[in-house]
């Protein structure tokens, strides 16, 4: 049986997967599931789409040159009086709207205009949980991308040629992960603009050390074996030998940290926004979601609902992780073609 089918038959890992995919997909199209401008306007026999161009609200009878507020009593009643019709997202607030018309004080508690109320500045909780939602799993794919591609390619270089390159190697790894990765993230926080791209490559410079110790032990194991070896005789390059032969034979422990190392990346995030060393201010993150929840205890939705999506997020990505460890465990495999003899 394959590692895949062995992931099928993994019932809580593949519908985890599959419930993460969904979710996932969803929240890239949040633009058009939360958003502040419809999806669609006929006003006057002419069709509109805001939501890719928004026209000055002169056009739908407002008074001025500015783009349109379609939270606006007066424009809502011009677009849907008349015989003209507008198509809006299912929620009818972007992650930065502010809700003016709101009737009680922020944060509002949940109520049918804001499903689950919303922020200290009037935001809507439930459209800023999915674009942050959207921005964890996006940041952890990319941190995991660079930090596994740097951890393929120092494990398998140390793996491959040992000796001094391994030794000094190991000696470089172990001074710059005594580092102060926390130090170093409040420094550069300081001098630097927050940026997202800017926590991508200060955490992935130490988040590829862990991943290049089990790359590592796989070529290291794997080059003295008789396939390299005969690899090697027919004239192969040692590229070659390392990217055709060792490294698919090496990618069990790649593939079964993936899940946790998002995990890792997702926790990261939001920890150094709750911090606010994260992203810049307004942008939508649970972490910056946590933080306002602390500062605002009576508004016990902020911090609910941004504690149920982060642990369904990380418990997903777990069970997936679960799974494929046990998926790709070469004793359960060995097992299973021992029960079919």
């Amino acid at each position: 049986m394959s590692s895949w089918a062995r992931f099928k038959n993994s019932r809580v890992g593949y519908v985890s997967l599959w419930i993460f995919m969904g979710l996932f997909g969803l929240s890239l199209c949040a633009e058009l599931i939360a958003n502040d401008k419809p999806l669609i306007v006929r006003y006057e026999g002419r069709f509109y789409f805001p939501i890719a161009q928004n026209q000055p609200e002169r056009v739908f009878g407002g008074d001025f040159a500015t783009p349109t507020d379609f939270l606006d009593p007066e424009i809502r009643d011009n677009i849907t009086s008349n015989g003209n019709w507008a198509i809006y997202p299912l929620i009818t607030y972007s992650y930065e709207t502010l809700n003016y018309f709101s009737q009680v004080p922020n944060p509002a508690p949940p109520s049918a205009e804001n499903w689950l109320g919303t922020d200290d500045r009037g935001r809507d909780v439930l459209a800023r949980l999915i674009y942050g939602f959207r921005l964890s799993i996006l940041f952890g794919l990319a941190l995991t991308i660079v930090g596994v591609s740097v951890g393929i390619i120092t494990g398998s270089l140390m793996g491959f040629f040992g000796g001094k390159f391994d030794l000094i190697s190991q000696r470089l790894i172990e001074i710059w992960s005594a580092m102060p990765e926390l130090y170093l993230l409040i420094i550069f926080a300081s001098i630097f603009n927050p940026s997202i791209w800017l926590l991508v490559i200060l955490l992935a410079a130490f988040g590829w050390m862990g991943l290049s110790d089990y790359v590592r032990a796989e070529f290291f194991r794997n080059r003295a074996l008789e396939y390299v070896r005969a690899a090697r005789a027919l004239g192969l390059t040692n590229l070659q030998i390392m990217r055709r032969h060792i490294l698919p034979n090496s990618l069990t422990p790649v593939i079964t940290f993936l899940p946790f190392r998002m995990s890792a990346a997702i926790l990261s995030l939001t920890s150094l926004d709750f911090l606010g060393l994260g992203v810049p201010p307004g942008t939508p993150s649970l972490g910056e979601l946590l933080s306002q929840g602390k500062s605002n205890l009576d508004a016990w939705w902020i911090s609910l609902s941004t504690f149920v999506v982060l642990v369904a997020t990380l418990l997903l990505l777990t069970f997936m992780g679960e799974s494929l460890r046990a998926a790709f465990d070469s004793r359960k495999a060995g097992l299973s073609k021992g029960g079919r003899s």
